[in-house]
């Protein structure tokens, strides 16, 4: 397996799959991507025309002020009639989602069915929920096709939704709804996970005591339906009653589609703040850059509709190209490991969009689960959430794709709003393990400390130099920390927060963050957030978080406590477990420490930082190394070690 871990290790385009594909010349390629970056203003306006249909053209392309970008302002559009309305003359009778449930229970609509269903919702958030246009509204809700309905029916009558993913508890849903203001809670009584229900509405009921702004709470009642009254509102009758029709209403480029939270280096995540024009030029341009849709294809992204691999490759993006979005609500590995596998034969999905996190876990499953099962439909697969290790890749390569399907994997963030970084794999040969090059229009770049261009080869930090069309609007209500976080270490150009090289070829490799911001299982947890939960029990005094490199979960979170009071025969374990349990009530299992180590003291700099390095070193199993002069007690090393 040597060979895998090498860089020069090179797959060429599939020659049946390139002979098919819009962008299949590499050179042509190469072309495009210099042109774009030439004049890149230039460039999204034409791409922006070709894939939307816009209501109003816009007066002004781009307004750059940094760290603000304004794109296409005075253009007009709806993001709903996009990814609906405008398909159905010509596929209206095309299924637009196949949804799956744990049990094996399928529901599928086509284009026309969804605009009736997005568009009886809109009437109701209208006229009973009393929602307009500027209101936001939080989606707390499973991996449904109401989901969709939801988030399509929002953009449709311009409230920006606020998508908070269905594993989050109480206080994360009281935080994210609290700084949006809410008006709306869109809910549903229960979702299935491995078997269980997810009592989610009990949760909203928890959050909505200190939820203020909140004046209506519309519930799906999936189970036993109930009396409600007060701000509960139940989906099903107020959805029955209302009109299939419902005309759009058009808004300003810069009208607000979603908010999204994210963890941040702080305890209180950012409220990133998307628009509508430029996020669906992004989500749409890129979205057919890489999967390359082709009419038959039956197309699933695994990610959850919480996170913004769901918003822009699971909704915004393929219904704008007028795909077949397949969903599933439930574990990929439950009822037996096998299941995605079977579900891919069952529906005959033709692209395949993952973590690597799920693609380490069906390798440990071994190689029989999959080999049970017919993926001779699967033409293309794909990475995202975190970078893929080569040997995973090659796993991907040779047992699912049987090295008859290119790879495509992909870098970008909830903030970067679509990829920037992707092979688009007619074209370019794949690297294991690197995301390959820049996409079009995108201008990134690895520079060192004072921020000058890094030689191939050699390491630093990944930028992005140029403003393009998805990229945040800003943190809501937080202008200054949008500035010190993205744009405060080199002015003008967006830190990414990740390290990164880029070798001989061009091609770039990503090392994950250089901040205190974890990647688990491809979601992004701040560690202040996790330390705030930590300290917030009684027994805790004090609390450090770092990552530990994990094969399955790409990183694994790893605690350090410091217990109050006397810890003079303390029950070592059963303090941990209660610890553990404490932070997943408090934000969500997610962020549950899989280790936690009680310790007398931390290693702190004689200005009180904690020097993580050594802690991330201590729990990756390293020797503790470099500079420790800044060390309040250099004492203390000893007691790490």
């Amino acid at each position: 397996m040597d060979t895998v871990l090498k860089e020069s290790r090179v797959f060429a385009p599939p020659r049946d799959f390139a002979s098919k594909a819009s962008i299949n010349n590499l050179a042509e390629l190469q072309k495009l991507r210099a042109a774009a970056l030439q004049d890149p203003v230039a460039f999204w306006e034409r791409t922006s025309r070709e894939v939307l249909d816009w209501h109003k053209p816009w007066t002004r392309a781009l307004d750059w002020n940094p760290p603000f970008a304004k794109w296409f302002a005075g253009g007009e559009i709806n993001a709903s009639v996009n990814c609906l309305d405008r398909h159905l003359a010509k596929n209206g009778s095309k299924v637009a989602l196949i949804w799956e449930a744990e049990d094996g229970a399928v529901r599928r609509f086509t284009y026309q069915e969804l605009h009736r269903e997005v568009c009886r919702l809109a009437n109701v958030l209208e006229k009973d929920l009393g929602l307009k246009s500027g209101d936001t509204a939080a989606i707390y809700m499973p991996l449904i096709p109401e989901a969709v309905f939801a988030m399509l029916a929002c953009a449709r009558i311009g409230v920006a939704h606020s998508v908070i993913f269905a594993g989050f508890v109480a206080n994360s849903i009281r935080d994210r709804v609290n700084d949006a203001e809410s008006k709306a809670i869109l809910t549903a009584d229960f979702g299935y996970r491995k078997g269980q229900t997810v009592k989610l509405r009990e949760t909203v009921e928890a959050a909505l005591a200190d939820c203020p702004t909140v004046t209506n709470v519309l519930v799906l009642q999936r189970g036993e339906a109930k009396p409600l009254s007060g701000k509960w509102k139940d989906w099903a009758t107020l959805v029955s009653k209302a009109s299939p029709e419902h005309t759009p209403k058009y808004f300003d480029a810069l009208h607000p589609l979603f908010f999204l939270y994210t963890s941040g280096t702080t305890g209180k995540p950012k409220g990133i703040v998307h628009s509508t024009g430029g996020f669906l030029t992004g989500a749409v341009a890129t979205a057919k850059w890489i999967f390359d849709f082709k009419p038959e294809d039956i197309y699933w992204c695994t990610a959850d509709i919480g996170w913004v691999t769901g918003h822009t490759y699971m909704v915004y993006g393929p219904l704008a190209h007028a795909a077949t979005v397949l969903m599933y609500e439930g574990a990929v590995n439950h009822p037996h490991p096998g299941r995605l596998w079977e579900i891919i034969q069952k529906h005959r999905a033709t692209i395949l969009y993952t973590a690597p996190t799920a693609i380490r876990a069906f390798m440990r499953d071994g190689d029989d689960y999959p080999n049970k099962y017919d993926l001779s439909s699967l033409r293309l697969l794909g990475s995202v959430g975190e970078p893929i290790n080569p040997e995973a890749w090659m796993w991907y390569h040779t047992v699912i794709g049987k090295e008859r399907c290119p790879i495509v994997d992909t870098w970008w963030q909830t903030e970067t709003g679509s990829s920037m970084i992707a092979g688009i794999v007619g074209a370019v040969p794949q690297k294991p393990g690197s995301a390959s090059l820049p996409l079009p229009g995108i201008d990134v770049a690895i520079v060192d400390e004072q921020g000058a261009p890094c030689p191939d080869g050699t390491g630093g930090y990944l930028v992005i130099r140029k403003p393009w069309p998805s990229m945040l609007l800003g943190i809501h209500k937080d202008p200054e920390r949008f500035k010190e976080t993205y744009f405060s270490k080199y002015p003008g150009i967006y830190f990414t927060g990740d390290g990164a090289h880029r070798d001989s070829d061009g091609y770039f490799w990503i090392k994950g963050r250089v901040d205190d911001v974890l990647n688990v299982s491809g979601h992004r947890l701040g560690t202040m957030e996790i330390e705030s939960a930590l300290v917030s029990h009684p027994k805790v005094a004090e609390a450090a978080v770092v990552g530990r490199p994990d094969d399955l979960k790409g990183q694994a979170v790893v605690a350090f406590v410091i217990p109050r009071g006397d810890t003079q025969g303390i029950d070592v374990e059963g303090l941990a477990k209660e610890i553990k349990t404490h932070v997943a009530k408090e934000i969500g299992a997610l962020a549950r420490p899989d280790t936690i180590y009680l310790t007398r003291t931390l290693p702190k700099t004689r200005s009180g930082k904690i020097m993580r390095r050594l802690l991330r070193d201590f729990a990756a199993g390293k020797q503790i190394t470099g500079d420790t002069t800044t060390l309040e007690n250099p004492g203390l090393l000893d007691l790490i070690k």
